[in-house]
């Protein structure tokens, strides 16, 4: 009997086969390639398992999860699990509303505005790298954005000292991106506007979400695209505050109105139903494997064993200052770049998959998210140090 047989006969439920999120598995060989890209990403192979096995029958429905409505008892199990692990995960407080939406991100880069100016025309955004800048380019079409700080000068490889912001006074919201997926910096602390409880903190978190804990509290608005640690893509996540909602713009497209949407389950219209089921299953195989906590120290297992490998090596180098380098997406640099696509086909022959850096600012990146296992990483250094001693 196959493994995926195994399990199918012993599955009762949707709960995940526990494994610690290392996936440092000895018993077998791994037999699917290591995937660093940074989005659509890597997902736990334990969930692919379970939604292959429910494929065309979910719970003994006699249809596939993509077949059922999304107004049936069906999905309607899905919903309720999934809000209360999420809430479980992130010890959510009470007074804030979970949002399952489609558009990705990039529609929160109008929808944040919309939402939270009421009535104000200004806000504060913090602008460290890509993201940041899309955010602020769209933010400008409806206020007038202050940029407190902005990282560009140094090429977006630091994240200016809070104590040099340009904050106001009068700003409606303080918005910054937690994890610059394309030039890898991460905040690793929580920033606060001037007036915590009138100016509200707004975070993009699309890139780290769920990488570990923090304190849901000190925002007023969080949100996420699923498609790097949460679910596949088509699927975007957001955590707002109850007084924040109900103030929306009255130019606002109706779908982009947060207290509608609330008010409709996150269902005004029809949701991204599998992509929704395959967040759930992730948030379960989260819980299962010790929740965020334990994949905190298994991320930082990660990045310190590759970061480790880029800052002992003169071949590789990371450019990003080290106070505030991403645990979740690494860029590097190689010595010569006219090996970099020797290095692309060479680790894609071994199995290495998504390293290419993104086209902004060239090089290498290698996406370390919640489902890319210790043995992942492992398996990459490896390489980058053979091919240093090959080509150095």
């Amino acid at each position: 009997m196959t493994k995926a047989e195994t399990k199918a006969e012993t599955k009762t439920n949707t709960q995940v086969t526990p494994q610690a999120p290392s996936g440092t598995d000895s018993s077998s060989a791994h037999k699917r390639p290591f995937n660093f890209s940074a989005g659509p990403a890597a997902l736990p192979e334990e969930v692919l398992e379970i939604a292959k096995e429910e494929m065309l029958d979910w719970h003994g429905s006699g249809m596939s999860i993509m077949e059922v409505s999304h107004r049936g008892k069906e999905f309607g199990q899905i919903v309720e699990q999934s809000q209360a692990d999420l809430r479980d995960l992130l010890n959510i407080p009470a007074n804030y509303k979970i949002l399952f939406l489609q558009g990705g991100a990039t529609s929160q880069f109008s929808m944040v505005p919309f939402n939270l100016l009421r009535g104000n025309n200004k806000a504060d955004y913090v602008n460290t790298g890509f993201w940041s800048e899309r955010a602020i380019a769209e933010a400008n079409k409806y206020c007038q954005v202050n940029i407190v700080a902005s990282g560009e000068s140094g090429k977006f490889t630091t994240i200016p000292n809070s104590d040099s912001w340009q904050l106001s006074k009068d700003a409606a919201y303080l918005h910054y991106t937690a994890n610059e997926t394309i030039h890898g910096v991460e905040f690793h602390y929580i920033p606060q506007s001037l007036d915590a409880k009138e100016i509200p903190l707004v975070t993009d978190m699309s890139s780290n979400m769920l990488s570990r804990p923090f304190d849901v509290s000190k925002f007023g608005l969080i949100y996420a695209g699923a498609q790097k640690n949460i679910g596949p893509a088509g699927l975007t996540i957001v955590i707002v505050r109850d007084d924040l909602i109900g103030q929306v713009d009255s130019k606002a497209p109706t779908l982009f109105d947060y207290q509608y949407l609330a008010k409709n389950d996150s269902m005004a219209n029809t949701p991204p139903t599998y992509s929704w089921y395959i967040a759930g299953l992730v948030l379960q195989w989260l819980k299962k494997n010790g929740g965020l906590s334990a994949i905190a120290e298994t991320n930082k297992k990660k990045a310190e064993l590759l970061y480790s490998t880029i800052d002992q090596s003169e071949f590789y180098q990371n450019p990003v200052a080290q106070d505030c380098r991403s645990l979740m997406n690494i860029p590097f640099i190689l010595k010569d770049a006219a090996l970099d696509k020797v290095f692309l086909d060479e680790a894609k022959k071994a199995g290495l998959l998504g390293l290419a850096g993104h086209r902004a600012v060239g090089g290498m990146r290698a996406s370390l998210y919640n489902a890319v296992t210790v043995e992942a990483v492992q398996a990459l250094t490896s390489f980058m140090g053979d091919f240093a001693r090959r080509h150095g």
